[in-house]
């Protein structure tokens, strides 16, 4: 199942459309936390039992890219999406059926192995395409999907809560809840099935006059996995990832906790409210920083992220539990550098490695996501469940995971410095680079 070729005159602008719903969809995940307490209440789990769920679907997001991404490149965004969309949904169907039996095994199973396939197929599924059509800005290209993502969250949140508020907060109330989720995602992701178009071949001139072959040093996603580019990049993605999704997991519990022990304690309401919010600067930061870096350069923006995320987690630890304003504006520059660090990172491996299987490069190097997926939750929920049975609360029950954050940020700031260019050894001849990518695209055409 492969998509149709772009007719002469299709507009470019036409494909990120395509990719957002797919994204947007997806990128409820990040709405995991307004689940969180329902559950833990209604099943018996602890905080770090409840964050399973959402750690596996990390997880298998980075393995399922990564063992998928070769396969994307060859059969197309369109079946991608398609798999994305039937593993998804049937995520929230089997965790519909979990909730209702009261069996969190079923839902660990739905939502966090079914549907975190679906999460990695659908999260690389336009990445190439949007880098074809788009091979004067693949920051913004990017930055515009993979906003979805980050953005899911932002509608997810609050459908959720006001869903919960409604069916109820018991067993029964989260399995409809599911359900409706899983229906709905169905057919907004289909919107996407139908709208993606790859660009014409060279051969065939694209309407806007821009090349569809790749230009510039080439290098194939077997060899990336022996340059010291790609294990840096690794480095530098797992801890931003982890720094940023300790607090996009347990955000909603977690603002409700800095400020119990004040004058003015955070209600439910609002803080689903707070989730919405992150969501919001982590879908701004990722079409926001990813444009900035087609101006100042990956390498800089990364600096970026990292350095003044450490000085974001400095002050939420220092004064953050003091001044509501602060923590809050802290938290969602974070979330900014977080969402904008996933949106930057296909560019960056463009520049390095050029677009000849960039798809495939950037699903290996999402394995860095699944890493950072079990150690950001786990380290918070960890943390903060041992300082509570020691008789601690509130705020400190996170000052030693936000001195953590700060540590692995330093780490990948220092593996960012040690970025070069690619040697030339690992470069592919420009009579294979030329030749791998039109012929990967008549395969497709031939297919559709």
């Amino acid at each position: 199942m492969s998509p149709p070729i772009a007719p002469v005159g299709w507009s470019r602008w036409l494909v990120p459309p395509a990719a957002l719903s797919i994204h947007l969809s997806i990128g409820q995940a990040y709405a995991w936390s307004v689940f969180k307490p329902p559950l833990e209440e209604a099943l018996g789990l602890s905080g770090t039992q409840s964050a399973l769920p959402f750690q596996l679907g990390i997880v298998m997001l980075g393995l399922s890219a990564a063992f998928g991404g070769t396969l994307v490149e060859r059969r197309g965004p369109r079946w991608a999406m398609t798999v994305a969309l039937v593993c998804f949904s049937s995520g929230f169907l089997l965790s519909a059926l979990g909730a209702a039996t009261q069996q969190f095994w079923l839902i660990v199973l739905g939502y966090g192995f079914v549907g975190g396939i679906g999460l990695g197929i659908g999260y690389i599924s336009p990445v190439s395409t949007l880098i074809g059509w788009f091979p004067d800005r693949p920051g913004m290209a990017t930055g515009i999907a993979i906003m979805g993502f980050g953005g899911g969250a932002l509608i997810a949140s609050p459908w959720s809560a006001q869903m919960l508020e409604s069916f109820g907060g018991d067993n029964s109330g989260i399995a409809l809840a599911f359900l409706v989720h899983g229906l709905a995602y169905a057919v907004f992701m289909l919107l996407g099935v139908v709208l993606v178009r790859v660009p014409r071949p060279r051969a065939e001139e694209r309407a806007d006059g821009r090349p569809a072959t790749p230009d510039g040093p080439q290098v194939s996603a077997r060899q990336a996995l022996r340059t010291p580019q790609f294990w840096l990049l690794w480095v530098v993605l797992c801890m931003n990832v982890t720094a940023g999704i300790g607090i996009l997991e347990k955000a909603a519990p977690m603002i409700t906790d800095f400020f119990a022990d004040t004058s003015t304690p955070v209600s439910v309401t609002a803080s689903a409210g707070f989730v919405a919010l992150l969501s919001a600067a982590n879908m701004a930061g990722r079409i926001g920083w990813s444009s900035a870096s087609d101006l100042i350069g990956r390498k800089n923006i990364y600096r970026v992220y990292l350095g003044a995320g450490t000085l974001m987690y400095a002050l939420i630890a220092l004064v953050g539990s003091s001044s509501k304003p602060l923590f809050v504006l802290c938290a969602l520059v974070i979330l900014s550098f977080y969402g904008g660090g996933f949106a930057t990172i296909p560019a960056y491996l463009k520049d390095l490695f050029g677009t000849y299987q960039v798809g495939a490069i950037h699903g290996r190097l999402l394995t860095a996501w699944s890493t950072a997926g079990v150690l950001g939750p786990l380290i918070v929920n960890w943390i903060a469940d041992r300082q509570e049975e020691a008789g601690k609360h509130g705020a400190d029950l996170y000052g030693r995971s936000l001195l953590i954050m700060m540590a692995l940020l330093a780490v990948g700031f220092v593996a960012n410095e040690l970025v070069r260019p690619v040697h030339p050894s690992h470069h592919l001849d420009a009579v294979t680079a030329q030749k791998g990518a039109p012929r990967a695209r008549r395969q497709r055409a031939e297919s559709a």
